[in-house]
């Protein structure tokens, strides 16, 4: 179990993100048209997998316009804005905001993202959402980097992650 924190107080993910290296598990979610996608949808791009609870709280909605503007200048690259919110609110959102440059997931009808990535809270008052993580991974479908936010409220690393691109 990863050890992270919630407001301060520690809280658990369900393991640890794949290791640097790695081959990244592929996965299955729903995007906004209902629609199933799975990493191989994605084969032969760099992909940024930005992970977390909710769009609808201030650092998700955050993490989701800040990648959207980093991916505007990005060639062979996706982001995969990813939680367990209804694909109807990912949608509304980015519609909202005019954000074109990502692409929401859903993981509303089952754990095959959580489980295969191991980002699921265990415990505290996430329990059941996703934890704030972000996943790189290059055209070869490996691994090459990873960040599991230590302090759930806060965002990730954009530089970092994108450095690994």
């Amino acid at each position: 179990m990863a050890k992270i924190t919630f407001k301060g107080t520690a809280v658990n993910t369900q393991g640890d993100l794949p290791g640097i290296g790695s081959s990244a598990p592929d996965f299955k979610l729903t995007a906004g048209d209902l629609s199933e996608r799975s990493l191989s949808d994605f084969k032969g791009k760099k992909i940024v997998l930005n992970i977390f609870p909710s769009i609808d709280t201030g650092t998700c909605a955050a993490s989701v316009r800040k990648f959207n503007e980093k991916a505007s200048g990005l060639e062979n690259t996706v982001v995969l804005c990813i939680s367990r919110d209804l694909p109807f609110a990912q949608g509304r959102f980015c519609a909202a905001e005019n954000l074109d440059n990502v692409i929401t997931l859903s993981e509303y009808k089952d754990n095959n993202f959580s489980d295969a990535y191991q980002v699921k809270f265990t415990d505290g008052p996430l329990t059941g959402l996703l934890s704030r993580s972000v996943v790189v991974i290059d055209e070869s479908g490996k691994v090459s980097y990873t960040e599991q936010v230590a302090e759930t409220t806060e965002e990730p690393d954009y530089d970092k992650a994108l450095a690994a691109l």
